[in-house]
């Protein structure tokens, strides 16, 4: 089995585009990738995984400013962890507090489901929202 991986197959495994791979290649979220005598590119497997936190760092809302400034420190400064160690963790910080956000919104959710259920079982109709704004707003404080 190669070593060597084709941009098809790096889209394929990581889930980006090929576009995308070859914009993050331009902007620097990765370093220059080796190319065939062919001039197309050949990933590593170290590539692949890179770029697999990437799209972790991407999909948990990290901008690509941020990404950038991540990638330069780790090519720049291979040895010092404390800076990246510190961006990483104010990515986890913010990505908790959207965690939580979202764990409420998810509650509010839940217990209108539970609402409607009851409207159903017990033949109610739904006119008076208001009272469900304030039980609501009861049940999750």
């Amino acid at each position: 089995m190669s070593n060597e991986f084709t941009i098809q197959q790096v889209a394929e495994a990581t889930g980006l585009s090929i576009h995308a791979l070859r914009y993050y290649e331009k902007v620097g979220l990765l370093a220059s990738i080796p190319r065939a005598s062919n001039g197309h590119r050949r990933y590593s497997a170290e590539d692949i995984v890179w770029v697999e936190f990437l799209v972790r760092l991407r999909e948990t809302g990290m901008p690509i400013q941020q990404m950038i400034a991540f990638a330069d420190l780790v090519r720049q400064h291979p040895d010092e962890v404390a800076e990246r160690r510190s961006l990483l963790e104010a990515h986890r910080d913010q990505v908790k507090q959207h965690l939580e956000e979202l764990t409420q919104h998810l509650s509010v959710i839940e217990l209108k489901i539970q609402h409607y259920q009851h409207l159903e079982a017990t033949g109610e109709n739904d006119r008076n929202c208001i009272f469900w704004k304030q039980l609501s707003e009861k049940q999750l404080s």
